[in-house]
């Protein structure tokens, strides 16, 4: 780990006390956003994701544990491993890591890369939180089986968390009783469904927030660059009950 990062992650560790409400710790994550390690083209969607106000709803803190599903290109890594500070870890979990993800986990000592397939073993020891952002109706394309990988990736999930912990999913939402059907030809799936599945697995819906609504999205149409960022999307925080194992 660089040194620039090193006093980065010290400050997050100071100004981010267990304690602190939602509020005040996306006040606190936001110093994050402004790293110097972080690419510009990170920072250039930070308007649009919302990403401090995200972390805070999740409860993530200094010295979180997160399994992070679906990576993608690292947006929410470099973040996550900057929030959870030195005594934090993010287990990155994929099943082909960008070169990105693989490379920030190389020069940080709290991320390490999990590979494996949906319905593998996301984390070596049991976390604070699951999250996966954008990637829940793609798990839904993946068929395993008679199964899809949404169903094992939330099985998982539950396998990883300690009782209490928070499995959060943030994703496009769809039109009222759209439900599955348009998770591959419009990249959006209804939060309606998303909790039902999610409930199946063992989880209590704990909240919802609005950060992410955007009322004036025309949930019908497909996700295109052109609405990127725009979209209304949901983010929804489970719970795994506590006393479950």
């Amino acid at each position: 780990m660089n040194n620039r990062l090193s006093l980065v992650l010290a400050a997050a560790a100071l100004v981010v006390p267990l304690a602190l409400s939602a509020p005040a710790l996306a006040t606190s994550f936001a110093v994050l956003l402004g790293s110097s390690e972080r690419p510009d083209a990170d920072k250039a969607r930070d308007a649009d994701r919302n990403p401090a106000g995200i972390m805070a709803f999740a409860g993530i803190k200094a010295g979180s544990k997160v399994a992070e599903l679906a990576p993608g290109g690292g947006y929410y890594t470099r973040l996550l491993s900057a929030a959870v500070g030195p005594k934090g870890y993010v287990y990155s979990f994929a099943g082909k890591p960008s070169v990105a993800v693989v490379e920030w986990a190389k020069r940080h000592a709290n991320v390490a890369m999990q590979v494996g397939q949906p319905g593998d073993k996301l984390s070596p020891e049991p976390v604070d939180v699951v999250w996966t952002t954008l990637n829940y109706h793609d798990f839904k394309n993946n068929k395993q089986g008679d199964s899809d990988a949404a169903a094992k990736f939330n099985q998982a999930a539950f396998a990883a968390l300690k009782p209490g912990g928070v499995y959060l999913v943030n994703d496009h939402e769809a039109a009222p009783g759209a439900g599955v059907s348009q998770t591959q030809s419009h990249h959006r799936i209804e939060s309606a469904a998303v909790i039902r599945e999610v409930e199946a697995a063992g989880f209590k819906l704990d909240a919802r927030s609005n950060l992410l609504r955007h009322p004036g999205d025309v949930l019908t149409m497909p996700l295109k660059d052109s609405v990127r960022g725009k979209t209304d999307q949901f983010v929804l925080r489970f719970k795994k009950p506590k006393g479950k194992r």
